[in-house]
Parts: structure tokens; sequence; C-alpha cells
């Protein structure tokens, strides 16, 4: 039989439905939700269609099986049956598991009926399911308004939806730990709910890393390592890989059905591992810096009865889109090292991963989803930045942009930056940066830290921190005004950027180099960068 029908499944309105609340455990949960409607949960229905999981990537064309799973997760899940009817069915079981386990969740399902022997390939029919169905019900689908109560019913302090419950009845708190009970929604609920299960998954991936009887993922913000008094900040990191669509689109063009079947499935293994392996590395980092007291006592207390609280928490990770949080002061460095760690694994076509970070680093008790909001923004900033400074035919390079907000965030972040970093003389911000050196661009994350490293450590600047901040109010009057206050100080230039193509020593001497100030953006991160390395 060779008329077999193929659905595609999609999860549209993620980032609202992770991101919405302000508490970290609910964006914990939704996360974990959001993960197993694609992924654990279509497997499931699968199974209840009588398809064991051994037997779920079985070649549909040469086996007895009625559906085969090409791959699922990270949003969204593919998938080949013999059937229509078994396709809707199978549509109609997931569909009820996610509106009663995970409430608020949208999915959009696509069908269509293909022979696998025709003239028209898998690779087209997918192009055409996802182009015409999934992208035009995205556009053209009614929003669902839901209920939200009557004059007699309270609301839930997250979602705003009506209140069914109180938060302490699904926390399980640690020893020592007390959060205030709050209403909670139906949605809410099972996000509470799912949060243990996303940190129990979360601790079997990085088994071989963490010790969950020395270390655990927290739950909240206050426990990322904040020091009470001094500093409170917490960082949120959104990463996204650099042109993945057209990777793919590529990678299957031309193949035969069966070939297109295992390129996409290969491609997407190793991309969900990729992304894995670099959060590993991250972590095992983190701990090794802990081991040697690079951290403790400089990220505050963040041990809780014999047990460390890791100043770091994935939320959405395996793949090339990946966001996680962290104590303030380690937000640059863990983007950096993760991009870095990502690079470095190997893909399925054989090319090199590239992804661009968005970091926000805000008080610690700022709205979660704003920060988020903003990290984002950085994220496409920094594709942005990649996308312009790269020609047609070149490779593409790993990018990042940062946002500190030391105190309060007012507007989008082009006109924070117009408002607050943009003077006469030109801008203010070096940022974005790229991640490895270029013979042809000074602004990269090595040049970066070797400015801040410079200020901390060099003998000519090291105590001289007032000097330091006079200097980040001089550069706003430009090259001039720069040179003139460094012959004031006794200084002969700032600190050097490392050897390229563009004029350094000029840069060094004015603290400009064009319309870009090359040492604000280190200025204002002496207090708000820690390194983990020597």
């Amino acid at each position: 039989m060779s008329q077999l029908t193929i659905t595609f499944i999609d999860t549209t309105g993620i980032q609202g439905y992770v991101f919405s609340s302000n508490r970290l455990r609910e964006n914990i949960g939704a996360s974990h939700l959001v993960s197993a409607a694609t992924g654990e949960w279509v497997e499931e229905t699968l199974e209840q269609l009588g398809i064991l999981k051994d037997r779920q990537t079985k070649a549909i064309e040469s086996s007895n099986c009625n559906a085969e799973l090409i791959y699922s997760g990270g949003g969204n899940a593919l998938i080949i049956f013999k059937s229509k009817q078994m396709a809707i069915e199978f549509t109609e079981i997931l569909s009820r598991k996610v509106l009663l386990e995970a409430p608020g969740l949208n999915l959009l399902v696509a069908h269509q009926e293909f022979d696998w022997n025709g003239q028209k390939k898998l690779y087209q029919v997918v192009q055409d399911l996802v182009t015409n169905k999934i992208e035009r019900q995205k556009y053209e689908r009614i929003v669902s308004a839901p209920l939200l109560g009557l004059g007699v019913t309270a609301s839930c302090n997250s979602s705003l939806l009506p209140a069914i419950d109180r938060s302490n009845t699904y926390i399980k708190y640690e020893d020592g730990e007390e959060e205030k009970s709050y209403l909670i929604s139906r949605e809410t609920k099972q996000k509470l709910i799912a949060a243990p299960q996303a940190n129990a998954k979360l601790q079997k991936l990085f088994a071989g890393v963490v010790d969950p009887n020395i270390y655990q993922f927290p739950y909240r913000t206050d426990n990322l390592g904040r020091s009470p008094g001094e500093s409170s900040y917490a960082a949120v990191i959104h990463a996204d890989g650099n042109g993945m669509g057209k990777r793919f689109q590529k990678h299957g063009n031309g193949k035969e059905n069966r070939d297109y079947i295992n390129a996409m499935r290969e491609l997407s293994r190793s991309i969900q591992q990729a992304g894995e392996k670099a959060l590993i590395a991250v972590t095992q980092t983190i701990i090794n810096s802990i081991a040697e007291d690079k951290v403790v006592g400089k990220l505050g207390e963040f041990k809780l009865k014999g047990k460390y609280y890791l100043p770091f928490r994935p939320l959405v990770y395996g793949g090339d889109d990946t966001t996680f949080v962290c104590e303030g002061r380690l937000g640059l460095e863990l983007a950096a090292l993760y991009l870095r760690e990502l690079e470095k694994q190997t893909i399925a076509d054989g090319k090199k991963l590239t992804a661009c970070a968005g970091i926000c680093v805000v008080k610690t008790h700022y709205p979660f989803a704003r920060a988020y909001e903003l990290s984002e923004t950085l994220c496409r900033v920094a594709k942005k930045f990649q996308e312009e400074s790269r020609g047609n035919d070149d490779e593409s390079f790993s990018a990042l942009d940062w946002h500190l907000a030391a105190s309060g965030l007012s507007g989008s972040i082009s006109e924070i930056r117009q408002r607050e970093y943009k003077v006469e003389s030109g801008e203010l911000n070096m940022r974005p940066v790229r991640l490895n050196k270029h013979d042809d661009d000074w602004r990269t994350w090595e040049g970066f830290t070797d400015i801040v490293r410079q200020f901390h450590e060099d003998e000519e600047w090291c105590d001289r921190y007032n000097i330091i901040m006079d200097l980040r109010d001089v550069l706003r009057q430009g090259s001039l005004a720069t040179q003139e206050f460094l012959r004031n100080k006794g200084l002969d230039k700032l600190p050097d950027y490392p050897k390229c193509s563009q004029d350094i020593d000029k840069l060094a001497k004015e603290g400009w180099l064009g319309k870009k100030c090359g040492y604000f953006d280190a200025i204002e991160a002496i207090d708000f960068y820690l390194a983990l390395d020597e």
C-alpha cells in the first residue's frame, strides 16, 4: 500500500506559555510540558495505538507497522501513518492529553495524504504541508479566549485565570526553604506538578556530571547564588542556531523518500545531542569552579543543608534553541562558554554549528517574562549583526549581545540604546560582538574580556577603580575629551585590544574608533562579569 498520510505537529505561543509567569518554578514546569507534548507524549500516544516504542522508527514502506515516527521534540513532530483515520485518531488522543495535562498550550496539527511511489517526493510534501497548512493555521486560527471567571471567583496570581487551589498543595519544599502560598489556576497547577518531573529529567541528563547528593538545580531565582545586600542579579540567556531552517531544507533537498527520512532523523538527533552536550560542558565548568573555590564566596550563600544549589538552571534545552538562567555575574561568561562548546559538536550534515545569544541581566525579582523577552530581542540583534557582517558566501559565526540593567528597564532595546548609548560622537556600546577572534574586526568576545581583565588586573589600572568609573562619563564626551582625561591622569593610553587589521592603537589612545566606543561596555561590565577560567 503506497497511499500514506504525513502528520506534522507544531506548537504555537511557546514563549508566552513558558515565560508568562514571574516564578521560576512555573517556568520550569511549563518548559517540561512543552517538551513532553511533542516528545514523550507523542511516543506514548503511538503506543496506545498499538505501535510499541521499539517499532516506532521501523521503515513504514517495508514493515507491518502502521506508523513511523520521523522525529519529535523541540516543539514539533513529524509522523507517517498508513491511514488518515489512524492519523486523526492519534491527533484526538494527543489533543485530549494536552488539554488535560497542559492546559493553555496550543497545538497545531496538519495532515497530508501522499503516494509513497508517486512522482512528488516526501521532501516536497513536507515543505508544502508546513508552508501551506501549518503556517496558515498560525495566522488564521481563531484564538480561544478562556473564561476569566465570574464576580465570585478569585484569580490566579500568575495567570489571572480563575483559581482552583493554592500553590503549597503542589510544592515540596526543601528543608529550610519556604515560600508564601498563593492562588493558582488549573494551568498553573499543572506547571507546578510538572516542575519536579522537569528536575528529575534534568538530573538524569546530567547524571555523569551532577551528583544529586551534592548538587541540585534551583527552583527559584533566589537560590542562584545572590549576595544579599551586595549583589542580587539574575541573568536570562537565550541562544538560537544560525540558519537552521534553511539548513534542514538543504540537507533534505533532492533526496529519495527513505533517504530523506533518515537524513532528517539523523540531523535532528545530532542537533539535539549537540545542545545537550554543550550544556553538560557548561555545568561541568561550573562544578569545577565550585570545587576549586573560584565562585564560592564570590556568589554569596547558595548552600543548603549540605547541598549546593547550582547557580545555573536550563529551562529550554536539547537543540539549537536554548534558554537558561544563572547568577547575574555568570551570565556573560556562561553564554560565551555555551556557544563555544556548541561549535565543538559534530553535526550530521558535516557543517559547524554556530549560534547567537542574547543575555539580559536584571535584578533577581525583576519580572521574568520581561527579562526573557529582552534576551530574545538581543539574540535577534546578534543574528542581524552576524548576517550583515559576513558575505553571502561566507560561513556563519557565533555572536552575542547583552544588556546589564543595574536598575529598571523602560522601553525596547532599540529605545534604550538610542536613549542611553547614543551620543554626539556615535555609539557608546560596541555590542554585539563576535565570539571568536577575527583579523578584520576588533569587536570580539576575546577583545571585550581582555579589556575587562586588564582593568581588573594590570598594575596601571587595578587600583584605579574610581578613575575607571570617571572614564565612563568622559567617554560620553568623545575622543578629544578622553585624550585630555588620560593626559591629566598621567596615562599614555587605555588597555590594548588584540591585534587585528584595524587601527587599535588609535582606539587605545582615543577610546573611539570611527563611530564606536571600545571601552564603555567593558567598564559597565566590571561589576557584572565573573570569569571562570584562570
